[in-house]
């Protein structure tokens, strides 16, 4: 087969943002100044919730979402046609559902209260299904864009594949949430014991919410936390595309990295590398082990990924350069 050598892109996507979508790129600028407005009001308002600042979580989604939805307005554009169509309706459908369940969350955050998984009077449970029915409106949109993605058409092959593996993995880290929702066995007891339990589900493993935690992030260090595998895997969504972007600058300077077929084996070396990640960290949470006190099984298990990845990497740069899989 013949060498891809192809110009790779160094152009960063935002010169071509005046056709990416508009809900997605003007939600993402309202959660840059919910992000600035939620650090004023922790400043402001000194209420703690579960051992954290009360606006604590408002600040994180804002800064997550705000990512997430600059991210999707520009791979939305990366359609053409009647997919760009659907795909820019299920986005939208996305901002107006996570839009709602922003809206809730600050709502309950203003009262004190937990927004995810209360149960201490009848209204709080039923915002929280109701915020729950919007998380999986919200993943079906996102599915529904995911799939379309599959049909982009990229010049740079590596930035392709990139955008596909990252929306997978992103979908999966999206959906990793629903770890949170059921009882934890403590719950479980309580609700035996006297019929009720203020709240149902938990982030965290093998300890109570609300313990100790790393600053800001607010992620268990005595215990594991469903959250950092959730948060890892939804943003693949930058990572992955970030990684084929680089690649490309590196390429002015790296001729080996100019053959695309070179770039296209690290990205799906990268993908593999950062799925395996992804899985690490939420085996780890399971297992109820904080992530900054890893065990010697935790460590291992690290070691191995970590060599595998370099040696695919090594292959990657490496092997003859081949007709790459379009």
């Amino acid at each position: 087969m013949t060498t891809t050598v192809d110009p790779p892109t160094t152009t960063l996507p935002t010169a071509r943002m005046r056709t990416w979508h508009r809900p997605s790129l003007w939600f993402a600028a309202a959660m840059g100044v919910a992000t600035v407005l939620t650090v004023a009001a922790m400043l402001i308002d000194h209420r703690t919730l579960l051992g954290s600042p009360v606006w604590a979580k408002l600040f994180k989604f804002a800064v997550s979402a705000g990512l997430y939805y600059f991210t999707w307005s520009w791979l939305v554009s990366l359609l053409n046609g009647r997919l760009r169509k659907i795909a820019s309706v299920a986005t939208t459908v996305s901002v107006v559902l996570f839009a709602g369940e922003y809206v809730a969350m600050a709502f309950q955050a203003a009262r004190a209260r937990p927004s995810h998984f209360a149960n201490t009077s009848p209204f709080d449970a039923t915002l929280f299904r109701i915020m729950g029915m919007m998380v999986a409106g919200l993943w079906l949109a996102t599915l529904v864009g995911t799939v379309l993605l599959m049909f982009t058409q990229i010049e740079d092959r590596a930035v392709y594949w990139a955008v596909r593996t990252g929306a997978v993995v992103a979908l999966i880290g999206a959906g990793l949430g629903v770890l949170m929702t059921g009882a934890t066995p403590e719950q479980v007891a309580t609700i035996k014991a006297t019929g009720r339990s203020d709240l149902i589900g938990a982030h965290s493993v093998g300890v109570a919410d609300g313990g100790p935690g790393l600053p800001l992030l607010g992620w268990s260090t005595t215990g594991g936390d469903l959250r950092i595998a959730h948060f890892v895997g939804l943003h693949a969504l930058q990572a992955l595309p970030l990684l084929a972007f680089g690649l490309a600058v590196l390429a002015t300077r790296l001729p080996r990295l100019r053959e695309s077929a070179v770039r296209v084996r690290l990205v799906w070396t990268g993908s593999a590398g950062y799925a395996g990640l992804v899985g690490l960290i939420l085996w780890q949470a399971e297992r109820g082990e904080p992530l900054i006190h890893p065990s010697s099984t935790t460590l291992a298990a690290a070691g191995l990924l970590v060599g595998v990845i370099a040696v695919a990497t090594a292959a990657s740069v490496l092997a003859p350069a081949r007709k790459v899989l379009r």
